[in-house]
Parts: structure tokens; C-alpha cells; sequence
């Protein structure tokens, strides 16, 4: 098994060498071009007498010049992509040692109406967003919060399957992250396809000739009128009705220009990740389907997207002065070059939104392989369909440090409800959100935190975290009962793993009491199956009256006058509680 960091830093002293080799060549190209530059400027200026020595030295100097500007774009762009590499990696062994919380935090995806988002830190700081996050597109961040969130139960060997074929290709992995890093868009996808659906073509269906037409035409009359057979004056009148035919679609050829301007370089960048996905083997169902999808065409997506390219690239080249007057007046080019954009997205505008939402899969899936490939340790959940939902062994926190780590079995069968008692810090709320993530990595497809795990799969619903709102005019308590109303209807339509973190604390403790266990009746009387943690030991009683009920406690020991605990998830009832304790040992009472 590869280790990670051992990869990481291997791969950065490669592509840090690699950059500085890039440097120095690029270096030299530049200086070649100058050279190149002066050499052919001297060498018209002394050969000026001889207008044909002239004219050969200035083709044969602008040739090389372009050549080697032509070599020195495309070293530019590895430069750029090796630098993007020493960036992916220096990032992977910062978050290795722990130095992940100056991330995005995702804090806009937060949700307190979902149904598990906002309890079990999956955005904010320290999230599990911020450590996973490897998305290199504003649409692939997007894809992979929406497979976070999807409480999708379905599908999941499936996904599995995909995500370990990607957590073994590294390499790929990173060099997708570096191209996709390399976009820079100026308008987002979803606006790309909005705009490519909702544009109205304009020329008609004859333009696909009279450019030609119009072409040929201007190289006969340029013939005739260099051979004396007409007058330059009828030259002069063609290139006015030429450039008459082309001011009649001016306007919305500046408009169509406006909006390819903002794409060109979006759809060459794309056109390099769909390459990427088309040149690679995939043997997984789902990264095949995917691929397949955009080998649909008679020609393959990325070569569709360069087509694309180019045609903009063509019409781009308008804001040339002569090459718009003479371009246009003999050859109708702005005409032709609209024709094809407008032929192009008449046959893809549909097509296009597919494309790049598997651009968007393999980003979000790329930092769900590189989360795999980073956790060795971590196991895949075992899917069945029995009365197990979960049979976990050591079962841990994934976000804290292994070192320190301190883990639990849990074996929960369904319709079983936990009650968890334990003392102030002994653990509760980590485990209630270690067992949360549990759920949430195994339906995603990933490996979870765990020496083994056998798992049914099971949607999440929680209530931990509920505050008060001065905006909606809700107090806490209204806030609270508006959360387990929400629970209570979704088990309406469907079946729930349900997490509750000391429910009706906008309340006195009697009424709490009452309250709290009637509802963890109701539950039962559903065929809810999930864990409640609390302090109150009342309702603890429970477990003698139904059979589904079973209690469970974290423990904690005051020895020497210091307070202790294991962290360890145990059979029974607590007995121990710190808070009296707590006060005195921080002489608050």
C-alpha cells in the first residue's frame, strides 16, 4: 500500500525540478525571440536596397518568430501546470500535518433546514468539507456538496467501485486538479448553457454559401482588375457591397462575439479535462458510463469543444482594423465565422450541459478518490440488507488526530433506539457525530473510520444543534419542537437513522423529562431505529418497559482530585457526573 505523504513529497521534488528546467528554457526561448527580432530589423534595414533579399529576410524572420512564440505559448502552459502540481502536493502534506482550517469552509452551503448538514459540522470551520475539499471548479465544488448532502442510498457499491479505481490513479488524479485549476472562467457553466440554449440563431440558412460565393467572387474581380480587364473603381464598389452585406448583421455579430469572448477560453480548458477523461482506461461501471456518455457523438467531446475553440478563436480575430475592412468587404468572414458558431450550437446547445456536468462528476469524484488514497487506514463498508444497520469496530472520528484518536465499537440492529447518558466532555456529542459521518461516508461511497464495518444502508435525520432566530421571531423552544416536528413528519415517507443531542433543552427539567421521553416512545412506536445522547437519567427507565431500547454511557473518574476519561462507549447507565466538580476545580463556586 502506497503511503501518502511518501507520494507527495516525491511528486513535488519532481515537479519542482521540472519547473525550474521549464524556466530556464523559457528564458531562452524569449531571449531567442528578441534575438530573432533585432537579427531580422538589421537585416531588412542593411538589405533595404535589394527589395527581394529585403522581403526574404522579413518572411524568414517573421516565421522563426512565430514558431518560437508558438513553442514558447506551449511551454508557457506546462510551466503553469507544473507550478499548479508543486501546488497540489504542497497542499496535500499541509493538511497531512494538520493545517487544513485556513481553507474554504463552505459556509454557503450550510442549511439548517436539511436534514443532517448543520449537526455534524459537514460545513464551517474544521468541517469535513474543509478537510476533503480537492474540487478545482466552482461546478465541481457543487457536485461534490450535492453528494454530500443527498442522503442517497442507493447505488452505493456502485460508487464504491468508482471512487477506488480513482484513489489508485494518483497521478491522473492531480494532473485533472491541475488543468481544471488552470480555468479561468468569466462566466460560470450554468450561465455557458443558459446562454447556449436561450441564443436565437440569426443568419439564415443561405449564409452557409454566400460567404463562398462572395469569396470566389472577390478573387475574380481582384483578378481582372490586376490584369487591367476592369477598373480598380468596380474592385473599390465590391468591397463597399461587401462591407454593406456584413453591416446588416453587425450589431448582432458584436453581440454573438460579446458572448463567445467569455467562453473561448472555458471551452479550451474543458476540451483538455474531456481529453483527459477520454484517453483514460476506467474498468469501474460508473467512471465507464460517464465516459461512454461523452463518446456519444460521432466525434469525441474534447474534439467538439476545439472545433468549438476555434471557431471563436476565428471570429475573435475581427478586431484586427485591416483584417476586419478588407475580411469582410471581399471575403464576408465575420459572416462565415457567426455561421459556424451559430451551425455549432444549434447541434450541441443540449448536448453541452451533459458535458460539463461529467466535467463536474470527475472533479467532485476526483477529491472523493483523493480522500481514499489519503486514508489507507480507513475501511469500506460492508453492504448488506439485513437487520444490522450498523456493526462497526473501532469505530473513530475521521477529522481527529489518529494519534490521539479513541474509538468505539457500536453494533446497532434496526428499529433499536440508544439512549446515551455520560458526564460533561466524556464524549457524547463526538460520538453522536462520528457516528453521523459513518452514515454519511458510507452512503457517499467512502471508506469510514473504522478497522470494520458492516452496514445497512440508512438515510440521516438529526437534532444537536438548534438556535433561536430574531429575524423569524422564533424562540429556542419553538425552534427545537419545529426540528422534531420536522423528524416526526419525515419518518412519514420514509426510513431515518435518527441522532438527537439533548432534545427540549428550551425547557424546565420536569417538563423536559416528560417531554423528552414521550417522544423517544413515539419514535419507537414508528420503528425508528437511532440514538438520543442526554443527561437526564430518568430516561434511562425506558429500556425496562420496551425492548428496543437500550442504554448505553461515557464515563468519567475523578482520581487525586483530577478528572478523567476514557472516551469509551460502554453498556449501562452513567453513574458519574463532573458539573458540581467543574465549578469547584475552576473556582467559579
Amino acid at each position: 500500500m502506497q503511503d501518502p505523504n511518501t507520494f507527495y513529497k516525491q511528486e513535488l521534488e519532481a515537479h519542482q525540478l521540472e519547473v525550474k528546467s521549464l524556466y530556464k528554457k523559457l528564458t531562452s526561448l524569449s531571449f531567442a525571440r528578441i534575438s530573432v527580432f533585432i537579427a531580422t530589423g538589421i537585416g531588412v534595414y542593411f538589405a533595404f536596397s535589394n527589395l527581394q533579399i529585403a522581403i526574404g529576410i522579413a518572411i524568414v524572420g517573421i516565421v522563426a518568430f512565430i514558431y518560437l512564440l508558438s513553442k514558447y505559448t506551449d511551454l508557457k502552459y506546462q510551466h503553469n501546470l507544473k507550478k499548479a502540481l508543486v501546488a497540489i502536493n504542497e497542499e496535500e502534506l499541509k493538511i497531512a500535518s494538520g493545517d487544513f482550517k485556513g481553507r474554504d469552509e463552505g459556509l454557503q452551503f450550510q442549511d439548517p433546514n436539511h436534514a443532517f448538514s448543520l449537526d455534524v459540522d459537514l460545513f464551517g470551520k474544521g468541517s469535513f468539507f474543509q478537510f476533503i475539499n480537492r474540487t478545482a471548479t466552482e461546478e465541481g465544488t457543487k457536485y461534490l456538496v450535492k453528494e454530500l448532502t443527498a442522503n442517497n442510498i442507493e447505488g452505493i457499491n456502485s460508487r464504491q467501485e468508482a471512487i477506488k479505481e480513482l484513489a489508485g490513479k494518483p497521478k491522473w488524479r492531480q494532473h485533472f486538479s491541475a488543468v481544471a485549476s488552470l480555468i479561468q472562467t468569466e462566466t460560470p457553466a450554468s450561465k455557458i448553457t443558459d446562454w447556449l440554449k436561450e441564443h436565437k440563431s440569426f443568419l439564415p440558412k443561405s449564409m452557409r454559401f454566400i460567404p463562398l460565393a462572395f469569396t470566389i467572387g472577390s478573387g475574380i474581380i481582384l483578378f481582372l482588375g490586376i490584369f487591367e480587364i476592369i477598373s480598380f473603381l468596380f474592385l473599390v464598389f465590391w468591397l463597399l457591397l461587401g462591407s454593406g452585406i456584413s453591416g446588416v448583421y453587425l450589431k448582432r455579430i458584436n453581440d454573438l462575439a460579446a458572448n463567445t469572448d467569455q467562453v473561448k477560453d472555458t471551452f479550451k480548458q474543458y476540451a483538455s479535462l474531456l481529453e483527459q477523461m477520454e484517453t483514460e482506461n476506467f474498468s469501474s461501471k460508473l467512471l465507464r458510463g460517464k465516459q461512454e456518455y461523452i463518446q456519444q457523438e460521432e466525434k469525441k467531446a474534447s474534439l467538439i469543444f476545439k472545433e468549438f475553440s476555434k471557431h471563436i478563436d476565428a471570429l475573435d480575430n475581427r478586431n484586427n482594423l485591416i483584417s476586419t475592412i478588407f475580411g469582410n468587404g471581399f471575403l464576408l468572414i465575420d459572416i462565415r465565422n457567426s455561421y459556424q458558431i451559430e451551425q455549432w450550437i444549434a447541434q450541441y446547445k443540449t448536448t453541452v450541459s451533459h458535458w460539463f456536468e461529467v466535467v463536474s462528476f470527475f472533479d467532485a469524484y476526483n477529491t472523493l478518490g483523493n480522500y481514499t488514497f489519503n486514508q489507507p487506514d480507513f475501511v469500506f463498508p460492508e453492504i448488506v440488507k439485513e437487520k444490522i444497520v450498523i456493526k462497526a469496530k473501532n469505530l473513530g472520528h475521521p477529522l481527529l488526530d489518529k494519534n490521539k484518536r479513541v474509538t468505539s465499537d457500536l453494533n446497532i440492529n434496526d428499529q433499536q433506539f440508544f439512549i446515551v447518558t455520560g458526564a460533561n466532555m466524556a464524549g457524547k456529542s463526538t460520538f453522536l457525530r462520528t457516528v453521523s459521518l459513518h452514515i454519511v461516508m458510507a452512503n457517499v461511497g467512502l471508506p469510514i473510520c473504522a478497522t470494520s464495518s458492516i452496514y445497512n444502508p440508512i438515510k440521516l435525520i438529526t437534532s444537536m444543534r438548534t438556535s433561536d432566530s430574531l429575524t423569524d421571531d422564533s424562540s429556542y423552544f419553538f425552534s427545537e419542537l419545529t426540528r422534531l416536528k420536522f423528524i416526526v413528519d419525515a419518518l412519514q415517507d420514509d426510513s431515518y437513522f435518527i441522532i438527537l443531542d439533548e432534545i427540549l433543552k428550551g425547557t424546565n427539567s420536569t417538563d423536559k423529562a416528560i417531554g423528552s421521553r414521550k417522544f423517544v416512545e413515539k419514535l419507537v412506536s414508528k420503528n425508528a431505529t437511532g440514538i438520543i445522547a442526554t443527561h437526564d437519567l430518568s430516561l434511562c427507565e425506558i429500556e425496562k418497559e420496551l425492548d428496543e431500547v437500550k442504554n448505553y454511557y461515557f464515563d468519567a473518574e475523578i482520581i487525586n482530585d483530577e478528572l478523567f476519561f476514557d472516551y469509551k462507549l460502554k453498556h449501562g447507565i452513567c453513574q458519574n457526573m463532573n458539573a458540581s466538580f467543574l465549578l469547584k476545580k475552576m473556582e467559579i463556586i
